[in-house]
């Protein structure tokens, strides 16, 4: 049934606005009456009591601000009035026990997916180019424009048609002002390895320069992508006198996985005798590396193989609210599987850490993820800045106020199940469970640090609207709101607004939530993030990135 407001936990003094509560309006709530002062838009939040500076303000059941001026009972939350604060945490050997989701309708459920040496099943075959240093970057777009064009793989064809019939229109004089692109512009699409799901260029500008502490970690998340389950071969270019020597890049690889036995091929600008020479060679040479991956065939596989990645970017009010529980419960069941659940964006867990510290499973984990926590934000306040400048205009224009309101909104996408690791930054997943991820919080960096770590698919939650993809993780984006998944249709998969107009349980929308991935993960559906070819690589260089 709709409501006009939510409170998210007993012990908040904050009450959330579902829809727009106008100045002046009454709202019977619990038993109590509320008299609003000011609007109050969807997704923002009014007080439940009188309050004046220095009192906490509680949501999710967590400290999530300071209160800095006098506010009245019923009055807006803006930056004006709340400051982020947050408690401190520390470990505190809990006794943490977790009753999981009921799977048994899943037990014996399969996906369709692509069987790798190692024993890891990938949810796609993609073929990936690599350069170890940002010299390589033109070439790579050269190979890409070929390679995409001729066997099917790019997106750009009605582009090209329709600037094609811009050009006519023009040669012959005529207006175009009101020229528009025709559904008749998209070519057909012909791919001759059927069993290839794409060609990927990860582009960076990286390799030299910079420290050599940058080259190593680069290396680190290239063989990361190298050895990824949805990778079946590879493509390096090298320039030869950079940082980032081939050599040690494949040691890189060969150190995460003694038994890779993906075919890599590698091309040396600086050894070859010109760069059309270097160009062909490598187009032919992954030409027939396409012809022998397109030889694999998707299997069956049961759920203890998906690892899912969960993230949120452009997030809005609604987001802790609909979107992300309902990703957190569909996490649950995956964990409950015997599957693994990467969730990172470590600025956006400020102020939840001493539950995720409570839920550990041992101390090492705990204090590991205390190290890196604390670590980063040090660093990040070392340079004027630190975790409680996270959250974007945005944000807070929809409801987001403070980071540890952010924050405890975005940490329900990682479920309630026991925390089982805790990774650095590239470490690959290795235990069945609840991973924390270190990454910063910036969509794409984020991404492509839970990419690295082996996410197979990624659950992205956003409320305002973001395109974000990555090169060898198919993305499904979650909508927090229906007027959001309606407006921008061609980037959403999934539509959580139901929960808000209270015609869906939480419950109900992760296990719909889990069906898509099912689905996404065996290639019955392709990802709109996936259809645009919405590649988005960004390496994080360990510097202050929130």
């Amino acid at each position: 049934m709709k409501k006009s407001v939510l409170k998210v936990h007993p012990k908040d003094n904050v009450i959330v606005a579902l829809s727009t509560l106008e100045k002046g309006s009454t709202i019977e709530f619990e038993g109590k009456t509320y008299l609003i002062q000011e609007t109050i838009p969807p997704k923002h939040k009014f007080y439940e009591e009188d309050m004046k500076p220095g009192d906490s303000v509680y949501m999710y059941g967590v400290l999530v601000g300071k209160i800095q001026v006098p506010v009245k009972s019923g009055s807006l939350m803006t930056t004006e009035n709340l400051k982020h604060a947050a408690d401190p945490f520390n470990y505190k050997n809990s006794n943490y026990t977790w009753t999981g989701p009921d799977v048994s309708a899943y037990k014996n459920r399969t996906f369709n997916g692509y069987h790798r040496a190692d024993g890891r099943v990938g949810t796609a075959n993609y073929w990936l180019f690599i350069p170890t240093v940002f010299c390589e970057n033109r070439n790579l777009d050269v190979i890409k424009e070929a390679l995409h064009n001729e066997l099917g793989y790019a997106v750009t064809g009605k582009y090209k048609s329709y600037t094609h019939h811009l050009l006519q229109a023009y040669m012959k004089g005529e207006d175009i002002s009101n020229f528009n692109l025709l559904p008749s512009d998209a070519p057909a699409v012909n791919r001759p390895f059927k069993n290839v799901d794409g060609i990927k260029f990860l582009n960076h500008q990286g390799g030299c320069g910079g420290t050599r502490q940058d080259s190593e970690v680069l290396g680190s998340l290239l063989a990361a992508y190298a050895d990824h389950p949805n990778v079946g071969g590879i493509t390096v270019l090298s320039l030869g006198c950079q940082h980032l020597q081939t050599n040690h890049f494949l040691k890189q690889v060969k150190d995460r996985n003694p038994h890779f036995n993906k075919p890599i091929y590698i091309f040396e600008q600086q050894q070859s005798q010109s760069e059309e020479q270097l160009i062909a060679d490598a187009i032919r040479k992954t030409f027939e590396g396409l012809v022998k991956i397109n030889q694999q065939e998707r299997k069956p596989a049961g759920l203890e193989h998906l690892c899912i990645g969960v993230k949120c970017g452009g997030s809005d009010g609604f987001s802790g609210i609909s979107a992300n529980p309902a990703v957190g419960y569909c996490a649950d069941m995956v964990v409950a599987l015997g599957g693994k659940v990467l969730l990172a964006e470590f600025p956006e867990l400020c102020g939840v850490e001493q539950e995720l510290i409570d839920r550990s499973v041992s101390k090492e984990v705990a204090e590991k993820f205390i190290h890196l926590m604390t670590t980063y934000n040090n660093q990040a306040l070392s340079v004027g800045s630190g975790f409680h400048m996270n959250p974007s205009p945005g944000n807070i224009k929809d409801g987001l106020i403070t980071d540890a309101i952010k924050s405890a909104g975005a940490a329900k996408k990682g479920g309630t199940a026991p925390v089982a690791d805790c990774l650095d930054y590239t470490e690959p997943a290795t235990k069945p469970g609840l991973s924390l991820v270190c990454t910063p919080g910036n969509d794409v960096e984020a991404t492509t640090g839970k990419a690295a770590s082996g996410a197979t698919l990624i659950l992205f939650t956003t409320g305002l609207g973001t395109p974000t993809g990555n090169p060898v993780c198919p993305t499904i984006k979650v909508a927090t709101n229906t007027p959001l998944a309606t407006r921008m249709k061609d980037i959403i998969d999934i539509d959580c607004g139901p929960i808000v107009a209270g015609e869906k349980t939480i419950e109900e929308m992760g296990t719909d939530i889990l069906e898509y991935c099912i689905k996404a993960a065996s290639g019955e559906i392709i990802p709109k993030a996936v259809q645009l070819l919405q590649d988005d690589f960004i390496p994080w260089k360990r510097g202050v990135s929130l």
